[in-house]
């Protein structure tokens, strides 16, 4: 089995191209006020996510105790990372191009961080998307919380990275951001999260006969 970290590193970087809102921001957001103020606005996403994966994983580690739990959440959660999967291989994304040329007082650096933090945290896409791999990531380690740690480690810390990348090159992507291109990178991202979904089920079932 691959070491948790790494598996958790490349859900972040499937992650790290999905071509959704927070993305947009960020990098509307590197374009128009600079790469510092990307950067505030990645830091922001990502205390969010922390926040998010620490609510769920409490909640996961209530709930799986039992082993018939484990088994039934680890199956849901599989057909919640299909279910993105499918919206995001079908999901429309128009861009809006706001610049007008008008130079405007630059916020504070709270309020970028707040911005990213708030932004992330509504939005229900990051909710069903970190309680889906919360518990599939628990229901397949079991009571090997370090593992799950090591994973959501790996996750977490490669979309921090990657989002403070693209907000370094926002200005040279920019250009690349059409909608065929969004429609493509969007397909590939669906069919990945799919695939993930169904290797957490397999996993829950494989380690739930070999308990019984």
């Amino acid at each position: 089995m691959m070491h948790p970290f790494i598996e958790g590193a490349i859900l972040g970087l499937t992650m790290a191209v999905l071509l959704g809102p927070a993305l947009f921001a960020l990098m509307q957001t590197s374009i128009h006020r600079g790469f510092r103020s990307g950067g505030l606005l990645a830091f922001g996403i990502f205390v969010s996510d922390v926040t998010l994966v620490v609510l769920c994983f409490i909640g996961a580690l209530q709930i799986l105790s039992n082993e018939y739990n484990r088994l039934f959440f680890g199956i849901v959660s599989g057909f919640v990372l299909i279910g993105i999967g499918l919206v995001t291989f079908n999901r429309k994304i128009h861009i809006e191009n706001e610049e007008n040329g008008i130079e405007k007082k630059k916020p504070g650096w709270l309020t970028y961080i707040l911005k990213g933090y708030f932004m992330n945290i509504a939005n229900p896409f990051a909710w069903l998307f970190w309680m889906g791999v919360t518990v599939g990531v628990t229901s397949n380690y079991g009571e090997k919380t370090h593992n799950s740690m090591l994973f959501f480690m790996g996750v977490l810390f490669t979309i921090f990275f990657t989002d403070i990348l693209k907000a370094y090159i926002a200005k040279k992507i920019k250009r690349f951001l059409k909608p065929a291109n969004i429609s493509k990178i969007n397909k590939f991202v669906g069919l990945l999260l799919i695939a993930f979904g169904l290797i957490l089920m397999g996993r829950v079932l494989v380690y739930h006969f070999n308990w019984l």
